[in-house]
């Protein structure tokens, strides 16, 4: 009985043809040879960005030995499931080596399988910031598709392939075979065809294996840290005890976006920011002010500044989102709180802030000035609501030149050095120009663009060196100008930038600098054996960010801490 064949003759007919175009050997070998490209380029394909090259996929997979006998020996259904289930991890895979490339290229660190995916929704924020919501939703949808894309094509190929080992058997197992017996020749010899990279891989296992074992130790970690947030040596020390040493000071915490240990010892880095800080230097002290800097370790890199600051302030490593929630819903005393339980009137000032931020109850905040109530009138330069110059103008008028105020604690994060450092402000010498930022509008309209900056990815890393000079123009004239005997400034780095800037290799460290007119304040800080002025030298001591806050607390109050 002939086949009876559904639908208009016309489509019927493209069917006929789509099949008989397929069913041709030359087709058919394409195909499987397409198959097992892609299996093979699955089975080496390289979580970071620079191995993704030609040299890099010269390599022998083990697993694809493995996977080839294990075709072979199956049975026809069990060859179906094996085929589908691996060709689904495999390409899941594949994602995730994806992702550790973008992170390694901004974060330094692979992709946390656990704790990482909130950071997929500040990444399109940014997106959308820096170059408009079209663009965002655009390249989410391209990511998708992409997804669907590699799941699809290598749970293909290895059907594909699994289809033609039932058919040769015979030479498949000696294929199989002959590509264990090649990769254990090339493994024990060490054979390298492309620096420290063996041609003999197990990338793919070994991958497996560390992402399960991340995902476990993630998983494991919340109890780790619930133990570690309860060990607080100031929890039980008097109010009266804490922080004497600072009592009707001014004390503000300032971090600058990105200011990291490249930006102050790198050679393409130092010759742009020395100047500003060895100038500023000579400038505070005929001011009256002097200064001490060291250096502290942050627990992220490139992004992440909430972490940093949660960090600072608690005592507390915080290095992921799943700490940072943890923290925040507890009652660990920070050095916000320990400022408003000796009176201090606490400020947090987040130009940066879009929408409201609860998290602000948690470390004590009397007020929260934000980019919602700052008042700035003026335009974004991209990611960066508003300009430090005009956060530090709106700083004296809300709050430190109000009159018959009593003392504050102001934690401000300075945000103009943030990625993409394009366009960058104009620092205005007549600071009564600021006004509302209007006068910004022209440096928008003029200034160069992010697509066009990161179009040059070289000329990215002195773009970045040039808003750090703003930043710490703008702060370093807002002391000299501003700064009375009663100000103790704290000012640091949230974290280092992305590799692009901070260049390969980079530390996780950043600068930290203390400055007041009081002698007395920085006496209290010579045990701690930083170096003069704004910047430290390469042999000045390392801590922990988290170290800070007990340090601080020790110094600057008349307590002796529970062991």
């Amino acid at each position: 009985m002939p086949e009876i064949q559904d639908g208009p003759p016309a489509v019927v007919s493209r069917r006929a043809r789509l099949q008989a175009f397929r069913s041709r050997p030359g087709v058919q070998l394409a195909l499987t040879i397409t198959a097992g490209v892609l299996l093979f380029a699955a089975l080496v394909f390289p979580n970071v960005l620079s191995r993704l090259t030609p040299m890099g996929f010269l390599r022998l997979p083990i697993e694809g030995a493995v996977l080839l006998g294990l075709l072979v020996v199956l049975p026809r259904r069990a060859r179906r499931v094996l085929a589908v289930v691996a060709g689904s991890l495999l390409g899941l895979l594949v994602i995730e080596k994806c992702l550790d490339m973008g992170f390694f290229e901004e974060l330094n660190r692979p992709f946390d399988p656990v704790l990482d995916w909130v950071l997929l929704d500040d990444a399109f924020g940014f997106a959308s910031e820096a170059y408009g919501q079209a663009a965002a939703l655009a390249a989410v949808v391209g990511i998708l598709l992409l997804v669907v894309a590699i799941l699809a094509l290598t749970s293909w190929s290895v059907l594909r392939i699994g289809a033609l080992v039932s058919r040769h058997r015979r030479t498949s197992a000696i294929a199989a075979g002959g590509a264990g017996v090649a990769w254990v020749l090339a493994f024990a010899l060490g054979v390298s065809v492309w620096g420290a990279v063996p041609v003999a891989a197990r990338s793919t296992a070994t991958y497996a294996w560390d992402r399960a074992h991340q995902a476990r130790a993630g998983l494991r970690d919340e109890a780790t840290f619930a133990a570690e947030v309860q060990r607080d040596p100031f929890k039980t020390v008097p109010a009266a005890q804490m922080l004497t040493g600072l009592k009707g000071k001014d004390v503000v915490f300032t971090f600058v976006e990105s200011y990291g240990r490249s930006a102050v010892e790198g050679d393409a880095l130092s010759r742009i920011t020395g100047p500003v800080l060895d100038s500023g230097t000579a400038e505070l002290k005929a001011a009256g002010f002097a200064a001490r800097s060291g250096w502290l370790t942050s627990p992220t890199f490139g992004g992440g500044s909430w972490l940093a600051h949660a960090t600072f302030e608690s005592g507390v490593w915080i290095n992921n989102e799943q700490r940072y929630r943890n923290l925040v819903a507890g009652d660990r005393l920070t050095l916000t709180r320990a400022f408003r339980d000796i009176g201090h009137r606490t400020v947090s000032v987040m130009p940066g802030a879009t929408r409201a931020w609860p998290e602000g109850a948690f470390y004590g905040y009397d007020a929260v000035w934000d980019s919602r109530n700052l008042g700035y009138a003026g335009p974004k330069f991209s990611w960066s609501p508003m300009p430090d110059q005009f956060t530090l103008q709106q700083v004296n008028a809300l709050e430190y030149k109000k009159p018959g105020r009593g003392p504050l604690m102001i934690e401000m994060p300075l945000v103009s050095s943030h990625t993409p450092w394009a366009p960058i402000p104009d620092y205005l010498p007549d600071w009564n120009q600021v006004g509302d930022g209007t006068i910004y509008q022209r440096m928008v309209d003029n200034g160069q663009k992010p697509k066009a900056l990161w179009a040059e990815p070289k000329k990215v890393r002195a773009e970045y060196g040039k808003s750090i000079v703003y930043s710490l123009t703008t702060l370093i004239n807002w002391v000299k100008l501003y700064g009375d005997d009663n100000l103790v400034l704290v000012f640091l780095g949230d974290h280092q930038p992305s590799p692009i800037a901070a260049g390969a290799g980079a530390s996780h460290d950043v600068p930290i600098t203390v400055l007041a007119k009081d002698p007395e304040v920085l006496d209290r800080i010579t045990g701690w054996g930083w170096a003069e002025g704004l910047r430290p030298r390469p042999d000045t001591p390392v801590w922990p960010m988290s170290d800070f806050r007990d340090k601080f607390f020790t110094a600057f109050g008349r307590q002796t801490p529970a062991s």
